[in-house]
């Protein structure tokens, strides 16, 4: 189906005009309509332009009347410029049908948008690291050439699902892990009352358990801290907090998730999905300590249930989520769905 897509930079600025190329050539080849903001190459420090050519650039795409408005790639910047970002401009290029897609540092435009509007925007890929890098080698039909890059099969189609209007949800399996309250998987019984007092439907014999109509929400971790006290964190009660980060050590994750827990906002959620927590090292002086060790702890800070292995994240394969959705969440065993409908 040939959608207008707006491409556009709002945070970093690209220095990898390779995979901006091989990302504009991909959804073309795609048959959109791939239209290119004056500033989307610009460069200033490390930012894509200045502050106030950042704010243009977003503006003119929500005045573009495109379907979609893709980052080019995110890094930082979004954070120093919510202030000056005109939201009654952008709820009404929402509200006539585009759709915002971001990752990364696009968390503190969703979440103002959020805060600010209460418009759905969607977390998924970005131009550069989605469509123009991909992940897995595809065979080359000519002799002798090296193996071609392409994207993500499942990232594509949910971006198609997204664009084509046929996006209700996504499922996917936990990781497996030891069968024990610490670990969460099934939680304490102290937890089973908890879970339905808060409206959660919850079975101990099968470790499953339904959630209705909370709002989804959240995004890269290290952004979201970063909002916390501000007008631009949205103040989310019984929500479907999602989250991911990238080069981050797990104490830092801790860290970050120990700042939203004593500022209350955990234990005002029905549920925490963990998506994908890439690219950091352990060291010796870790001594064992590690990401599931982050996951057993916040799961005895809280009484909502912790999932993990969220497709989603600084990875290939990752689906498209809707910020702001009422969405429903279902889970049975190691399997969960979550389900929004037409968002």
């Amino acid at each position: 189906m040939n959608k207008h897509i707006y491409i556009y930079s709002p945070s970093g600025a690209v220095r990898d005009k390779a995979a901006f190329k091989r990302g504009v050539t991909r959804l073309k080849s795609l048959g959109h309509e791939v239209e290119i903001d004056e500033a989307a190459l610009s460069s200033h420090l490390r930012f894509a332009g200045d502050d106030e050519t950042r704010l243009a650039a977003i503006h003119r795409a929500a005045a573009s009347g495109a379907d979609v408005a893709l980052i080019s790639r995110g890094g930082y910047g979004l954070s120093r410029i919510l202030p000056g970002i005109h939201y009654k401009a952008v709820a009404k290029a929402i509200d006539q049908g585009m759709r915002f897609v971001g990752i990364s540092d696009f968390t503190a435009f969703q979440s103002a948008v959020l805060a600010k509007t209460g418009r759905v925007t969607w977390a998924g890929p970005g131009l550069c690291e989605g469509f123009g890098i991909g992940g897995k080698p595809n065979a080359s039909n000519v002799q002798g050439a090296p193996p071609q890059l392409v994207p993500d099969d499942i990232m594509e189609a949910c971006f198609d699902d997204l664009i084509s209007g046929q996006g209700e949800g996504t499922g996917w399996r936990q990781l497996r892990e030891p069968n024990s309250p610490a670990t969460g998987a099934a939680p304490a019984a102290s937890n089973e009352i908890n879970l339905i007092a808060s409206n959660v439907i919850y079975t101990r014999a099968t470790a499953s358990f339904g959630i209705n109509k909370s709002v989804l929400w959240g995004g890269n971790l290290s952004v979201l801290s970063s909002l916390l006290g501000t007008p631009y964190f949205p103040e989310v009660k019984g929500g479907i907090l999602f989250l991911e980060d990238v080069a981050e050590h797990p104490y830092r994750i801790e860290r970050m998730l120990t700042q939203l827990l004593h500022a209350g906002v955990l234990a005002r959620q029905k549920a925490v999905l963990l998506g994908q927590f890439t690219d950091f090292k352990l060291v010796p002086h870790d001594r064992g300590y590690k990401l599931q060790t982050v996951v057993n702890w916040l799961r005895q800070q809280i009484k909502a249930p912790v999932l993990t292995n969220l497709p989603y994240g600084h990875v290939a394969t990752k689906v498209l989520l809707p910020v702001g959705a009422k969405t429903d969440l279902m889970v049975q065993g190691r399997d969960a769905l979550l389900f929004w409908g037409h968002a």
